[in-house]
């Protein structure tokens, strides 16, 4: 390289470095040279590196929510057992996982079944599909994000703690019903609800049917207002399949070299039965 073509360079790499376009800075030499071989026009250079640029903010800002999305690891669309769980289809939760046909509503998925039918699983691997689309998403356990709610009230900041919720399009509320029945506790939570409704989009697994959350909430008036909200505009799964996980331990217990084992399972019911009849919930016309 020429002495005036090394100072360029070096000129060059100081922009960018004040311009914060690391991509750049890693890349225009290459790409440059390229150019200079294949005989580039300006614009198609230009093109060039500022495409790279793009790419480039696009990866890391899906590295940064997913790491800001606190989901737990290895749960992804591919690694879930579709066989397993009826009424799930991969088809759906693939057009799910696109989300902007109802995270743009504000719309709700609350998935119903016992511990260890793949409600998380299914959960996070959306989260971690929806992320990778573009959109934000935060993964918590129920009775974590409570607490923090709870203690926000006390200092009388709850009302912005829930406004700083509204940067994720998405909040995974995992194991609702494992909330404590506390009017403090459960106040905050049915506020989240309501703050969010029509919002901003909700994803619950509940281990419960509607009709005992009265084990969550305080009074039935409460119970009845929480479900209404959050199965207005609402896509409802019920798994209720056994416990895969307590299937596989069994079977690695009599045997530790034998193959994970093939689960087969009843149809059971569509993904939008919900069981609220008990409550006499009438659901608010579109």
């Amino acid at each position: 390289m020429r002495a005036p073509d090394t100072v360029d360079a070096a000129r060059v790499a100081l922009l960018l470095n004040e311009l914060r376009l690391p991509a750049l800075k890693r890349s225009w030499a290459e790409l440059a040279a390229q150019s200079d071989k294949e005989g580039w026009p300006a614009a198609r250079f230009l093109a060039a590196i500022v495409e790279y640029e793009v790419v480039d903010r696009g990866r890391r800002r899906v590295e940064r929510n997913l790491s800001d999305a606190h989901l737990p690891p290895g749960k992804t669309i591919d690694t879930f057992e579709f066989d397993a769980v009826p009424r799930v289809s991969r088809a759906q939760i693939a057009a799910l996982a696109a989300g902007d046909v109802w995270l743009e509503k504000g719309a709700n998925l609350l998935m119903f079944g016992g511990p260890g039918g793949g409600k998380t699983h299914l959960a996070a691997a959306l989260g971690v599909a929806l992320v990778e689309n573009g959109w934000r998403v935060l993964f918590t356990r129920t009775t974590d994000l409570v607490q923090k709610l709870q203690s926000a009230r006390r200092e009388l900041a709850l009302e912005s703690a829930i406004n700083k919720l509204d940067k994720y399009d998405l909040l995974i509320l995992d194991d609702i019903t494992y909330a404590s029945k506390d009017q403090a506790e459960t106040s905050v939570l049915f506020e989240l609800i309501s703050a969010r409704y029509e919002r901003r989009s909700l994803l619950i697994t509940a281990n419960l049917p509607f009709a005992e959350w009265d084990k969550i909430f305080p009074d039935r008036v409460m119970t009845i207002a929480a479900v209404d909200r959050l199965v207005h505009h609402a896509t409802i799964f019920e798994m209720n399949v056994g416990s895969y996980r307590q299937k596989i331990a069994l079977e690695r217990s009599r045997d530790p070299t034998a193959p994970e084992p093939e689960i087969k399972r009843s149809r059971g019911r569509p993904a939008r039965s919900a069981t609220i009849k008990s409550l006499a919930v009438k659901t608010p016309a579109d």
